[in-house]
């Protein structure tokens, strides 16, 4: 699946898939869309010719029905609007962020929240753990059998009386990448996700306001709804996504609370930079040090050194 098919699954709650994925191999590079989006434009080019097709037969994609639960009045609505949004965007999304991003600002009124989130959840200034309720029909067709059997197997042995037997199959869930977590006093059945926010890098937690940024992003998140856009995953099978927090982008606030670095050699977003250079201007957080050592510099001496 291409990266913005992730993003828009994710915006949609995990459950919107563009009927056309514009793979440049293997079609055209002609135009697509009402702004003349290229096929090579992996993604967006999908999204484009979704709302093309839309404008024209008033009808959303065939297989949106087998990804989303909300009704066809409602999948209608939002590709009016989608298709409102994108006619008026000025220069028009050439990059899946662009693209997810205008999607994002566009329905978020519209949208229930992917995850709630607590303080230990927040691993730090750029790192958070999300735990999502696998009874969502979007999420529970993923869910392995083994799983389903162990958390029915958990609840009867708890049922019984046998904690041994409850905590060996609660163990074997979690190495299963799920979790049985207590939301507002019910035990709920949960797939674990490690997300890494796409474009930042925050101080280590052993060096200069590591700690500071830990806090700062707890603050930000701590007991509200999210919204996650995931890009894929790095090398430590994180997720790489955009998260928003109440309508707020979080690397944004994070950048110019002079609580991150931007990460330029992963992600070349111009607003980023600007974010950063507006901070370091102002002296915020990292940046009343006259020379803050830079993350990914720390990380790569202190491997060196076996620390």
């Amino acid at each position: 699946m291409n990266i913005l098919n992730k993003a828009i699954r994710l915006v949609y709650g995990l459950c919107w898939q563009p009927s056309v994925l514009g793979d440049a191999d293997s079609r055209d590079s002609g135009t697509l869309g009402p702004h003349g989006v290229s096929a090579k434009t992996v993604g967006v080019s999908a999204l484009a010719q979704d709302l093309l097709n839309f404008e024209i037969t008033s009808k959303v994609p065939e297989e949106l029905s087998n990804h989303v639960v909300s009704k066809s009045k409602a999948q209608a609505r939002c590709y009016e609007k989608l298709l409102v949004a994108w006619r008026e965007s000025n220069p028009p999304p050439k990059t899946p962020e662009e693209a997810s991003g205008l999607v994002v600002q566009t329905l978020k009124k519209h949208l229930k929240a992917d995850v709630e989130v607590d303080a230990r959840c927040v691993t730090d200034g750029d790192g958070i753990t999300v735990f999502i309720n696998t009874s969502d029909p979007r999420e529970s067709r993923s869910v392995p059998q083994e799983v389903q059997v162990a958390a029915l197997e958990r609840s009867e042995a708890r049922a019984r009386g046998n904690k041994t037997r409850a905590r060996e199959l609660h163990k074997s869930i979690i190495d299963s990448g799920y979790q049985v977590i207590n939301v507002q006093n019910e035990e709920v059945l949960a797939r674990k996700y490690r997300i890494r926010l796409k474009g930042i890098d925050a101080p280590e937690g052993d060096m200069p306001y590591g700690k500071e940024a830990k806090e700062e992003l707890t603050k930000i998140v701590q007991g509200k709804s999210l919204r996650v856009l995931v890009y894929g995953e790095d090398q430590y099978s994180r997720k790489l996504g955009d998260i928003y927090c109440n309508g707020n982008f979080v690397q944004e606030l994070m950048l110019k609370k002079g609580m991150a670095w931007h990460y330029k050699a992963y992600d070349q977003r111009a607003e980023f930079a600007k974010w950063e250079k507006n901070a370091q201007a102002k002296r915020i957080g990292l940046w009343a040090s006259p020379n803050p050592e830079k993350p990914w510099e720390w990380r790569k001496k202190n491997k060196r050194e076996g620390r």
